[in-house]
């Protein structure tokens, strides 16, 4: 058995641990060893990466989908139309993250053979953080593009006053000088993704105005209420504060991932992947030079607040990462309980034991 540590009420896992727990759930399900390597693997490097509503934190919805049907831990992906620039595959209703590397690591390939891949998948189910798959591209020397929608409803239209589109998150990622720190964008076009609702009803926190929206249409500050509720208002909140454009950008998701791939609305998840080869516009050394000094200029911009300089989008991952290798990643108790359950209903060993 592994250890833990239980540090003013937060558990503290190895990512070696945290994978074995994954793992076993996984091929108790009937999951294929490779298959569940592959999605423990991201899932662990997303928590590692201090994305904590995408990693470990999905598991228990995943186990629903699995009891419920909707997941299909034995399918295994099929390409259904093939060009040199653009693919489709069906995930068969696998879970999300094994065609989601597939495809962008073909989308990768593509670029490299012919400047641009574009490649979609339908018939889905979640496949963790957006930004993992943009950083999989950047890491080979590509600019990558990453987008999902949902088929379950969070986000309520500006002016609306019903669930009508998921989360739908843009990931997005150019390599510098140093691929393993690239310029790393991973966001909701929502306030905020579902997961962080989550993490703040376990955590019993309440919620800041103009993350959720209560039933009347004004904000929703308690936690469980809004984890129960499931209504996100969209980036930017309100009209005056932009909100039309998260809505604006989730809409433009929901078409490139469903719409597009064919993924049935309210059944399915569509992802769609872009690689982009910079060489083909530009001397490749010249362009990531280009990007580390443009990120060294956000980084000197003069801060309001000393204690807080300017941050360029992947910095805190990256920081994150080298900071929980050494220490663990940190489990809220509800959640270990919650994964305890699963482990339980799976009839897989629990590992995360205290001590």
């Amino acid at each position: 058995m592994g250890n833990t540590n239980n540090d003013g009420g937060v558990f503290t896992v190895s990512a070696d641990l945290l994978y074995r727990q994954i793992t076993e759930v996984f091929a108790r399900w009937g999951m294929s060893a490779a298959h569940a390597a592959t999605a423990a693997r991201i899932m662990v490097e997303t928590d590692l990466a201090g994305i904590d509503s995408h990693g470990v934190g999905m598991l228990p919805h995943y186990q629903r989908g699995f009891a419920e049907g909707r997941l299909d831990p034995r399918a295994e992906p099929a390409i259904l139309r093939d060009t040199p620039a653009a693919a489709l595959i069906d995930s068969r209703h696998g879970i999300g993250h094994v065609a989601a590397e597939a495809a962008m690591s073909l989308a990768i390939r593509k670029a490299r053979e012919g400047s641009i891949g574009i490649v979609a998948v339908t018939g889905s189910n979640h496949y963790g953080a957006a930004g993992w798959y943009a950083r999989m591209a950047a890491e080979q020397g590509c600019v990558g593009l990453s987008l999902t929608n949902a088929p379950t409803p969070f986000l309520v239209p500006v002016f609306g006053t019903e669930r009508a589109l998921g989360t739908n998150p843009i990931g997005f990622a150019a390599p510098g000088a140093d691929p393993r720190r690239p310029v790393l964008l991973d966001m909701a076009t929502t306030t905020v993704a579902y997961g962080k609702v989550a993490i703040a009803r376990r955590a019993g926190k309440p919620l800041p105005p103009g993350w959720a929206i209560a039933a009347d249409g004004g904000p929703e500050t308690n936690a469980a209420v809004a984890a129960e509720a499931r209504a996100l208002a969209p980036l930017g909140g309100d009209r005056v504060h932009g909100g039309h454009k998260g809505y604006g950008l989730a809409l433009m998701v929901e078409i490139l991932c469903a719409t597009l791939t064919g993924a049935r609305p309210g059944d399915e998840t569509g992802h769609f992947f872009l690689a982009i080869d910079p060489g083909f516009f530009r001397d490749t050394q010249a362009f990531e030079a280009d990007l580390e000094a443009l990120a060294a200029r956000m980084r000197a911009n003069r801060p309001s607040d000393p204690a807080q300089p300017v941050l360029v989008p992947g910095d805190p991952e990256h920081d994150a990462v080298h900071r929980r290798r050494r220490t663990g990643i940190p489990l809220l108790p509800a959640l270990v309980e919650e994964i305890r359950a699963v482990c339980s209903e799976s009839g897989a060993p629990f590992l995360l034991e205290d001590g």
